[in-house]
């Protein structure tokens, strides 16, 4: 989990399209460890892996926090926050959904769980993060360029960037959920029958 969180904290740095950052493509992965581990060895152990890969995230978000790029600070105060806060509710969603699921047929705890998680993180991650309403939060921190209207994903009806940001970003963690339920099956397998 920690490899994923830091990676996904180095590449969201990096656009990929006009949609997209690298990050999109790895970060949700930490859903197939969260799953994982849950199928593997329980919910509490996923929970302690959810813990981890939050400490691990707060701590490449504060250190961004110092770095000064091309327009101020790498992570400001309130993508901090925002990428923290999705993280820990998504992934203890992820956990308690999988829990609720696990005796379903083998594909439904790891594919329901990681696409409803995956929801709330980028609901809750675009909004915090880039939404105007939520201006007051950091009031020294510029969010209109997130903010301006556009067409959705360049075609569809206009909308504040973000949200297109949060769509395309969505649709890759879909892909990823869909994706990840062959690694999933082949660990899952493999840790049972060494068991």
């Amino acid at each position: 989990m920690a490899i994923i969180v830091v990676a996904s904290n180095i590449l969201v740095q990096f656009l990929f399209g006009d949609w997209l950052t690298w990050g999109a493509f790895t970060y949700p992965f930490a859903f197939l460890v969260t799953d994982l581990t849950n199928r593997i060895h329980g919910a509490a152990a996923a929970r302690k892996v959810v813990l981890v890969g939050f400490i691990v995230g707060l701590a490449c978000s504060l250190v961004g926090t110092q770095i000064d790029g091309e327009f101020g600070p790498l992570v400001t105060i309130r993508v901090a926050v925002a990428s923290g806060l999705a993280f820990f509710v998504a992934q203890s969603y992820d956990v308690a959904l999988f829990s609720l699921l696990r005796e379903q047929r083998w594909w439904v705890a790891p594919l329901v769980s990681s696409v409803l998680g995956s929801i709330l993180d980028t609901v809750l991650f675009f909004f915090i993060a880039f939404s105007g309403i939520l201006s007051a939060l950091a009031p020294g921190v510029d969010v209109g360029w997130a903010n301006e209207p556009v067409p959705l994903l360049g075609a569809g009806p206009v909308m504040p960037l973000w949200v297109s940001l949060a769509v395309a970003d969505w649709m890759v963690k879909l892909a990823i959920a869909l994706v990840a339920l062959v690694p999933f099956r082949a660990i899952a397998a493999r840790a049972v029958k060494q068991a």
